[in-house]
């Protein structure tokens, strides 16, 4: 299993949300750029849900990652799961099977992500054929 890490800098922007009447919903598009042993973008959506109860939500995303890892060129599919219960977070990010293309292709891994004084960072363990 190979490692990259680096920093990345996040931009989330509200869309609409037509036709849902609830306030606790929510939908942004995600734009990414990853620097260090990934250097990419990444374009997505995100879906939210917030509660009644201090510190539990949730957020399912998807994002297609596109760019150079390690010195591959192609692009992936991250898709990621995150409820927090209670203030306890909880986070899944994962390559979509099958979703590497060019030098990528056959790409399968997971990433972590954690913040530090406002700085983003990710760790991303990872295969290639």
């Amino acid at each position: 299993m190979a490692k990259a890490s680096g920093t990345f800098t996040v931009k989330l922007t509200a869309l609409p949300f037509d036709g849902v009447p609830s306030e606790m919903l929510g939908r942004r598009s995600i734009d990414k750029q990853f620097q260090g042993a990934l250097d990419a973008t990444s374009q997505g959506m995100m879906l939210s849900a917030g509660t009644a109860t201090r510190g539990s939500a949730g957020y399912v995303a998807i994002e297609q990652v596109t760019g150079v890892l390690d010195g591959r060129r192609g692009s992936f599919v991250l898709q990621h799961h995150a409820p927090m219960n209670r203030g306890a977070p909880s986070l899944s990010i994962v390559v979509v099977p099958d979703s590497g293309t060019d030098e990528l292709a056959g790409l399968s891994g997971t990433m972590g992500i954690r913040i530090t004084d406002g700085t983003h960072f990710y760790d991303f363990e990872y295969t290639l054929p």
